[in-house]
């Protein structure tokens, strides 16, 4: 595999374009400091550096309020995001119309196993981290395999897109202990110059580099120059397991802007007013006594003295000093009321649709959806194309690759997401046909509306507008067909009393041979009168 550039390892190309990152990096840090301290440290080396906490804890509540709304509208909990959708023209063209039930029960299975594998996972957990620093940092890396989800921050990985936005090359940056690799690399390692016993004590930087070659994902890993044995992969770009997340994009920048950027002014003006309101409540909350130098109480004896014990001295002798400037707060006060009202509407902290329950709807789902999409601008429509459908994709990949679900044809079979902005269209196609049902039956009446409506479709385009899996649910004609029989049977015999049970009526065969053996009537060209 070739570099880019004049890098001629993972290193040295990963040097190249972490200048290029350090803008997005400083910003990141800056956006941290002011909200989570510890969610993008100053030094990401070494021992836990101490850090320092804010004044004020809005913008952390921010960060975690936006990360939970957001995770609950991609990974809505026991609520299906997605449906596996047939294209009814490949399909004719195929020549097996008439086969979409078949078909249809077939993915709504696939599905169920799809969304089994989700909830097991640990996905969720490392999405709520992914989302705080896409919140925070702009940017983050996914990485998706059997083992689960793994999250790099921004401090962890370079990246190149080309004019689109498309990524070209992505270089991560691992630190690891000397005895997770074999023993044959290291003594590989040791033959190198420069590196001897001494070098090797510390933790080893491993370099993953990924490079997009037409439509496929190559990769590899390196340490020291050397690519490690047994590390190289490859595959389609649109499963890959590498998902490269933007926050805010921007055309013609190779990474994204946080959304706490766009809010900072307001958060550094209320960190200073928070400062200074806790150090000038302190200052006023100070208590210090006074004694007259000229007079017969002495400051050691007042100093010294425990509490309820009888001194000589002089009442007069002993003042006490306090700020009292409480009411000079009151403007900060005021102006710290509206920065946090600004940013509880940014950081939706004040609204919310989301009930406490364990399970939600896809309503719920949408509602929420809906309302970060208009809050945010768009930002939503952005993590549905470049993460939910990449997302979807890989894990059917990994499903079919397990061999717990047949291959799909792709020309046949898409994923759609269902839930959120892009299913709004499902929700008002849903909207239409009740009203258009609700206006038939008002206007010409139920017995008009069964003549000329199927009732059967009807059913059946309700319970798709809500992602509804009719099989078992809903009567099929044979079903239907075969109660009215037995009804009819039932009728006949509460009529004619047990002895029906012999009659042929009963009986279609028996009732098809009587009626074969009944004379056949001759038209003698008289009237009935």
């Amino acid at each position: 595999m070739t570099y880019s550039g004049q890098g001629q390892t993972a290193a040295g190309r990963y040097a190249q374009l972490e200048s290029a990152r350090s803008t997005f990096d400083r910003e990141a840090k800056e956006s941290s400091k002011l909200t989570i301290p510890s969610l993008i440290p100053e030094s990401t080396t070494g021992t836990r550096a101490k850090i320092k906490t804010p004044f004020q804890a809005v913008g952390a509540r921010g960060v975690n309020s936006l990360a939970s709304k957001l995770l609950f509208a991609l990974l809505p909990p026991s609520t299906a995001f997605f449906k596996l959708s047939i294209d009814s023209l490949e399909l004719l063209k195929q020549g097996q119309e008439g086969l979409e039930s078949e078909i249809d029960k077939g993915l709504r299975t696939i599905e169920t196993a799809l969304m089994n594998e989700i909830e097991i996972s640990n996905d969720r957990v490392a999405m709520f981290e992914a989302l705080k620093h896409l919140i925070v940092g702009g940017n983050v890396l996914l990485y998706l395999t059997d083992e689960g989800l793994k999250v790099y921050p921004l401090s962890k990985f370079v990246c190149k897109r080309d004019a689109v936005g498309n990524i070209l090359e992505i270089i991560t940056k691992e630190s690891v202990n000397p005895n997770a690799l074999s023993p044959q690399f290291l003594e590989q390692i040791k033959k190198k110059e420069n590196y001897d016993e001494k070098t090797m004590e510390g933790d080893l930087d491993i370099y993953t580099y990924i490079k997009r070659i037409n439509d496929e994902h190559f990769w590899h890993q390196e340490c020291k120059g050397e690519k490690i044995p047994g590390t190289d992969g490859r595959s389609k770009v649109e499963v890959s397991p590498w998902i490269t997340l933007r926050f805010v994009r921007i055309d013609g920048e190779d990474y994204g802007r946080g959304y706490v950027e766009e809010y900072r002014g307001d958060l550094i003006s209320l960190e200073a007013l928070m400062q200074a309101i806790i150090e000038g409540a302190a200052a006023s909350a100070k208590t210090i006594f006074l004694v007259n130098p000229n007079g017969v109480t002495r400051a050691a004896t007042l100093a010294k003295a425990p509490n309820g014990a009888i001194r000589e001295g002089t009442a007069n002798d002993i003042s006490v000093m306090q700020v009292n400037k409480g009411a000079d707060f009151n403007v900060s006060f005021s102006a710290i009321q509206r920065i946090e009202s600004r940013l509880e509407y940014a950081f939706l902290m004040a609204r919310s649709v989301q009930r406490d329950a364990e399970r939600v709807t896809a309503a719920e789902v949408t509602m929420m959806a809906n309302e970060l999409e208009n809050s945010l601008g768009g930002i939503y429509s952005i993590l549905t194309q470049e993460f939910q459908l990449k997302y979807l994709k890989r894990r059917m990949h990994m499903l079919v690759r397990s061999g717990k679900a047949p291959k799909l044809p792709e020309r046949l079979v898409k994923p759609k997401i269902v839930t959120g902005v892009q299913g709004l269209g499902r929700g008002n196609d849903r909207n239409k046909l009740i009203e258009f049902i609700g206006t038939v039956s008002q206007a010409l009446g139920p017995d008009i509306m069964r003549q000329y409506m199927n009732v059967d479709e009807a059913i059946k385009r309700l319970a798709n507008s809500i992602g509804i899996d009719t099989v078992n649910l809903v009567k099929t004609q044979e079903e239907i067909q075969d109660e009215m029989e037995a009804m009819q049977q039932q009728q006949l015999i509460q009529h004619l009393g047990p002895a029906a049970l012999g009659s042929p009526l009963l009986d279609p065969q028996k009732n098809a041979n009587a009626n074969s053996q009944q004379p056949m009537e001759v038209d003698d060209g008289s009237e009935e009168v």
